[in-house]
């Protein structure tokens, strides 16, 4: 579907013109009418699937058509990370070139007291559109500086690393703050229980957008140690002495964790640094910027970069611990490989795990190759889920390497649209988030919702019901 047949405001499909934006990705088709509808939404999808466009377009289009307070936050976008709030505020200035009646202000820790007071001031004028990260817009909140009472867009991006990093409370907090009335919609990698308790919560009645995780790319060499605890340590020793390690994140589940390992690869003179949360921002990106440019040979860290931070030149993915479900061993190991560049994946898989890494090899549909311990470490464990009995294992070193993903290219980059014969003005932006994904499944929560119309004639009911919505609104005040 392209943009213009999803009834955006003229100011919005002009920007998108100049950045040669001519098709929907499949999250963004299923997600914008929706939004434009006034419906609360939830979507389940990757990093690279379009979705901060899938959100941001429908919202600053209603914004710009009119009917909100014009010197008031009309919608606050809730970030886990700094990195992330930067690129939404970033798609933010493309996608708004040409609104010159709608304001943003990015919120975010990390920065110095003049940052702060800038924030204050943008806050207090009423910015239409806020970004933040959830633990700074609470410190504004307390100091009185941001007036949420006529919000009528809330929305959560990544909201599951939201959840791992802690601000659950924080997110109903600033809830608490908003009327009754506030759109919500939500967005995230991956659909646990807490997320879904969340939506519970947060959402009312929302329409539910999936899209099929993507395997991992072709050119990933998978790989997995089956071991012992007390084996692993022992197997980072053994790669490294044989010089198979070079730019490494090794990947663990706890924040306590990252620090013994840091602490341990030390000991072994390796050329290591750690990322987890209890890092302030300016430590973080501190540790960030020492890894990106080669100071820092291996990083250690929790999820917190596993999504939304490129650095190209990665050339082994490490996971200390298995990752807890398929979607997440998807997105580690996506930081290698990247850039058209090999990359290797090492999971080192103890007895508890291994049913975990079986479901896993199901998802992707291929076994990955079981590499012996390396000698003097003893014998691991056999491949076969524990207290199971009945069931084999998947045998010894055989079975794929290689993921299975398809490759492909968003409709993005096919030059300019012709939408009323208007030509772009040249000026090109970042189409990593019109990459392709896979089509996108969409179901209501409460039965009898109709399908995304397909096209302007289908959508015609939806728009008049908006029209006479606005039409209301308009009446009413």
């Amino acid at each position: 579907m392209r943009f213009d047949e999803l009834y955006l405001n003229d100011n919005i499909l002009d920007a998108l013109d100049d950045m040669r934006f001519e098709t929907c990705t499949p999250i963004q088709e299923a997600c914008i009418p929706e939004i434009l509808d006034g419906r609360d939404l939830i979507g389940v999808a990757q990093t690279g699937t379009g979705k901060t466009a899938a959100y941001l377009l429908p919202i600053l289009s209603l914004i710009e058509d009119g009917y909100y307070p014009e010197e008031a936050i009309n919608c606050v976008i809730m970030s886990p990370t700094r990195e992330l709030a930067q690129q939404i505020d970033q798609a933010m200035e493309g996608f708004g070139y040409y609104l010159e009646g709608i304001s943003s202000v990015a919120v975010y820790g990390g920065n110095d007291g003049s940052r702060y007071d800038q924030e204050t001031k943008g806050l207090q004028l009423g910015a239409n559109v806020v970004i933040a990260t959830p633990g700074r817009l609470i410190s504004h909140i307390t100091m009185q500086h941001a007036d949420l009472s006529q919000v009528s867009f809330f929305v959560l991006d990544e909201a599951d690393r939201m959840l791992d990093m802690g601000f659950s409370d924080d997110i109903l907090k600033i809830a608490s703050h908003l009327p009754k009335t506030c759109q919500t919609i939500m967005f995230s990698a991956t659909m646990p229980q807490k997320i879904e308790q969340l939506a519970k919560t947060l959402l009312k009645d929302p329409v539910e957008v999936k899209l099929a995780v993507s395997r991992p790319a072709d050119n990933i060499m998978q790989m997995a140690y089956v071991c012992h605890e007390n084996q692993k340590l022992g197997i980072i020793r053994h790669l490294f002495m044989n010089n198979e390690l070079s730019r490494v994140i090794i990947f663990a589940g706890s924040k306590q964790k990252v620090k013994e390992i840091n602490r341990s690869l030390r000991q072994m003179h390796i050329n290591c640094g750690e990322m987890h949360s209890d890092l302030d921002q300016s430590q973080r990106d501190e540790m960030m910027y020492r890894f990106k440019s080669g100071q820092v040979d291996v990083l250690v860290a929790t999820d917190i970069v596993a999504r939304g931070i490129d650095i190209d030149d990665i050339a082994t993915v490490m996971n200390f611990d298995v990752p807890h479900d398929s979607e997440d061993y998807v997105h580690r190991i996506g930081r290698t490989a990247r850039a058209q560049r090999d990359g290797k994946a090492i999971t080192l898989v103890r007895g508890r795990e291994i049913a975990d890494f079986m479901q896993i090899e199901k998802f992707l549909g291929y076994l990955v190759e079981k590499i012996p311990l390396p000698e003097g470490l003893g014998e691991g464990p056999e491949y076969k889920p524990m207290g199971r009995g009945g069931r084999g294992g998947h045998g010894g070193s055989h079975g794929r390497r290689r993921g299975n993903a398809s490759k492909g290219r968003g409709d993005a980059s096919k030059g300019h649209g012709d939408r009323k014969g208007r030509g772009g003005h040249g000026r090109k932006k970042d189409k990593a988030s019109q990459e392709a994904a896979p089509k996108a499944e969409k179901q209501s929560l409460k039965p009898g919702i109709a399908e995304t119309p397909s096209s302007p004639t289908a959508a015609a009911p939806a728009k008049t019901q908006r029209r006479r919505r606005k039409k209301k609104k308009e009446e009413d005040q």
